[in-house]
């Protein structure tokens, strides 16, 4: 008996107006995958899904792509374009449409806009439990970076010695970019804006002068830092942390060791990929789950 032909996949540009219908795939692909392997799904439910992608898909500094087949949509994907390097994610497929190739689709064609628009690297950050994703992120070039550690809750040291943490303002972008360049090699100047807009940025300040920041201390902010007692006194300060929570490299046992020994408890582990530009971080930080 003959095997039908599986319906072609097409993408186009993503409007704020599909990530009600993209939200909702996006919530399922997630929890689906979740479920299956007994952990905590990253969005607690469709509508902070739909809000997550209104804000990309609406964002001067993300391009976003869906996937459509049959007539409708099956997956959606965004790149992350306010730095040198580029951030990937959340890519997600409907899961009952796995195996069309819209997940290989959706990633090169991200990744081919990136390459056209100079990106020095791109950077993502998979759950280590999914097997799927990292082979497909694998075969397309990504070398792993860093295993990673999503903690949550509160921590039981409130302040470090030596350090004071307050909310960051435009004044000091300059400063935090310097950072940036110190630990990373680039700066993340325009994520760092967005984090000072929405109120949820800040940074700490060692011998009088600033030493590190977080464009936000949840998943979705990064943090960088000169030294561990710097990212400690920024990751005591915070009452609770966004989203699933922050992602500590695994490899920082000193910091990691500090977070347990401090209450903070490890929801899941993800592990931080790239392609292109990296250098070894000069210091302490913290990835967002886009990098």
């Amino acid at each position: 008996m003959p095997v039908s032909a599986q319906p072609e996949v097409t993408l186009r540009k993503a409007t704020p107006a599909d990530a009600a219908v993209c939200g909702a795939i996006c919530y399922k692909a997630f929890s689906t995958i979740s479920a299956e392997h007994n952990f905590p799904c990253d969005l607690p439910n469709e509508e902070v899904a739909v809000g997550m992608l209104t804000m990309q898909f609406g964002h001067p500094g993300f391009y976003c792509v869906v996937a459509e087949s049959d007539g409708r949509i099956v997956g959606s994907n965004c790149l992350d374009e306010r730095s040198i390097i580029a951030g990937i994610g959340p890519i997600t497929v409907d899961p009952e449409v796995q195996n069309r190739g819209a997940g290989h689709t959706m990633m090169q064609a991200v990744m081919d806009r990136a390459k056209e628009h100079g990106a020095a690297g791109m950077r993502l950050v998979q759950a280590a439990f999914h097997n799927r994703s990292l082979a497909l992120y694998t075969r397309l070039g990504f070398d792993i970076r860093e295993p990673l550690a999503c903690l949550q809750g509160r921590t039981v040291q409130r302040v470090v010695a030596g350090c004071s943490v307050r909310p960051a303002q435009t004044a000091d972008l300059e400063s935090c970019n310097a950072v940036s360049l110190q630990v990373h090699g680039f700066g993340r100047g325009r994520e760092l804006a967005d984090g000072i807009q929405q109120k949820n940025a800040v940074v700490v300040e060692r011998d009088g002068r600033i030493t590190g920041y977080a464009s936000s201390l949840a998943f979705f902010g990064h943090t960088t830092a000169e030294t561990n007692l710097d990212l400690q006194a920024l990751i005591a300060s915070a009452e609770s942390f966004g989203g699933p929570g922050i992602l500590l490299p695994s490899r920082n046992t000193t910091v990691l060791r500090w977070c347990l020994g401090n209450g903070l408890r490890i929801v899941q582990p993800m592990t931080l990929m790239t392609v292109g530009l990296y250098n070894e971080p000069n210091g302490a930080s913290m990835p967002s789950v886009l990098f």
